[in-house]
């Protein structure tokens, strides 16, 4: 584990090096990422000017719940999002083969080569967010609902990475696998609606089938009510069966893998 540690920060300070050489794509793409992030808020504040509740959530309960979504897909963003994007355009040319040549574990190396230190400095943003509706909410949650919060947060985290890893892995089957890719961030996006909100199929699909709801309500309700046994149980169950079938789905497209030689 800690020569993997050693090979992940090397990868971040190159890539932290990398993004200071350009400073104004660093800059644009922050900013661009922080107005699509102040939409969804905004949408939020409209909405909320007429009505009350919407499935029992008040706003700044919404607002909360927004932020908790927020925080997990910026963490996606800034630590994976670009090398997975570039694993499925490397299984297309053949330049995967640079990883398996590599001396290491094929997933971790593929999956961790860069991170995108603009999605990482919105992540504070995203708790910003949290804290200023924990704080109209009038919470004031124990370090242990906090340390609970940001385990849960990691899990969501680990269940959009497996989500995403099945995603790209369909390039080993088909020539492209970027409108999988739209299709999982359109899927992503039911993370910012309450649990409540979803009932018969649409509950079956979104909570139970595709726990994209619960990646987000989860963390959410832990702060807002403390500790459910639920929750947290579904929300570990979850993590470990995505990660085990975006690991075993990996491998199996890795046997088809041709390389640029073959």
């Amino acid at each position: 584990m800690t020569r993997y540690l050693q090979i992940w920060l090397a990868s971040a300070r190159y890539s932290v090096v990398r993004t200071m050489m350009f400073r104004f794509d660093f800059f644009l793409w922050a900013l661009v990422e922080l107005f699509w992030m102040s939409v969804n808020l905004l949408m939020i504040s409209v909405i909320y000017d007429h009505t009350s509740s919407i499935a029992g959530w008040s706003k700044y309960q919404m607002l909360l719940l927004v932020g908790t979504s927020l925080l997990v897909q910026r963490f996606l963003m800034g630590f994976f999002w670009s090398s997975l994007f570039e694993m499925g355009r490397n299984i297309r040319t053949g330049y995967f083969d640079f990883f398996l040549a590599q001396p290491g574990n094929i997933l971790f190396m593929a999956s961790t080569r860069k991170i995108d230190p603009d999605g990482l400095m919105n992540s504070f943003v995203a708790m910003g967010v949290v804290a200023y509706a924990a704080h109209k909410l009038g919470l004031d949650p124990t370090w242990q609902q906090l340390a609970l919060y940001a385990v849960m947060i990691f899990c969501g985290l680990v269940i959009h990475y497996s989500m995403l890893v099945i995603s790209i892995s369909v390039a080993f089957w088909i020539t492209s696998a970027q409108g999988i890719e739209g299709i999982y961030f359109t899927l992503s996006e039911f993370s910012r609606l309450p649990r409540a909100a979803f009932k018969g199929v649409a509950s079956l699909v979104f909570v139970w089938i595709l726990p994209v709801v619960v990646v987000s309500n989860a963390p959410a309700n832990t702060i807002l009510h403390g500790f459910n046994a639920r929750w947290v149980l579904g929300l570990a169950a979850a993590t470990a069966v995505w990660f085990g079938v975006a690991v075993f789905v990996f491998h199996r497209g890795l046997r088809r893998y041709a390389s640029a030689s073959s």
